[in-house]
C-alpha cells in the first residue's frame, strides 16, 4: 500500500476502556516525522455539528433507533467536512472510532437491528470510489472486565461508559463480526499488554502492511 501518492484513512476502535486514545497521537507524530500531512479526529464528532450530536448521544436518554439515526448523521458531516477533504488532499486521517463503532455499540451493545445499520452505512458513507471505509483499522482487543476496571478509575462515566459488563461482551462480539468480515482490513492488538509492548505490535502491523515507511 502506497502512502505517499493517497490519503490514507486509519480507524482506531475498541471498548471504552481499552487505551486505544494513548497511541493515537503517537502514531501522529511518527506519520508527521516521515513527512506526511495528518489530520486528527473523532467520532461522534469531528465537526461543530457532529460534536453538538456528540454530546446528545453520549448523555441524553433515546431509543437505539434515534440514538442510531444520530450518530449516522454526526459521520455524514463528518466525512464532508473533514474527512473526504482531507483524503483529497493526500492526508493521514487518523480517526478515533468510525463505523464499526456503530456495528458494536448500537448493533452488539443495544441490539439493533444490523441490517438497518448496514443501510444507513450505505447511505451515508457512499462515495465516487464506492463506500468509504477505513484502510486499517486497529482494533484494541480487551477482556471487558479489565476494562471495566480501568474505567472505574478513570473518570465519571458517561451514558455508554456506565453500562454494566454485559453490554461491554456484547459490544466485544459486535467488534468480532466486524473483523470477522473484514479481516484484510482488521489490525488486532492485545490491549491487555504494558502501553510499550501495545505500540510495538501497532508499529510493527504497520510497518508489516507497508502503511508506514
Amino acid at each position: 500500500m502506497s502512502t505517499t501518492a493517497r490519503g490514507l484513512f486509519v480507524s482506531f476502535e475498541g471498548i471504552d476502556g481499552a487505551g486505544k486514545s494513548t497511541h493515537i497521537d503517537a502514531l501522529a507524530h511518527l506519520f508527521a516525522q516521515q513527512g506526511r500531512r495528518v489530520t486528527l479526529t473523532r467520532e461522534p464528532g469531528g465537526t461543530p455539528l457532529a460534536e453538538t450530536l456528540r454530546t446528545l448521544v453520549l448523555n441524553e436518554a433515546m431509543d437505539p433507533l434515534t440514538e442510531a439515526l444520530l450518530v449516522f448523521a454526526a459521520r455524514r458531516d463528518h466525512l464532508q467536512q473533514v474527512i473526504e477533504p482531507a483524503l483529497a488532499r493526500g492526508d493521514v486521517v487518523l480517526c478515533d472510532r468510525f463505523t464499526d463503532a456503530t456495528f458494536a455499540y448500537q448493533g452488539g451493545g443495544r441490539g439493533f437491528d444490523t441490517a438497518v445499520l448496514s443501510q444507513l452505512e450505505h447511505w451515508v458513507q457512499q462515495s465516487p470510489q464506492g463506500l468509504r471505509e477505513p484502510d486499517v483499522t486497529l482494533w484494541f482487543v480487551l477482556d471487558p472486565r479489565i476494562a471495566a476496571e480501568r474505567l472505574s478509575q478513570a473518570r465519571v462515566p458517561d451514558r455508554f461508559e456506565s453500562q454494566p459488563v454485559t453490554f461491554f461482551q456484547q459490544v466485544h462480539q459486535g467488534y468480532q463480526g466486524r473483523c470477522e468480515a473484514a479481516p484484510q482490513r482488521f489490525v488486532q492488538i492485545p490491549a491487555d499488554q504494558s502501553r510499550e509492548a501495545v505500540w510495538a505490535t501497532l508499529e510493527s502491523a504497520l510497518r508489516t502492511r507497508g502503511v508506514l515507511a
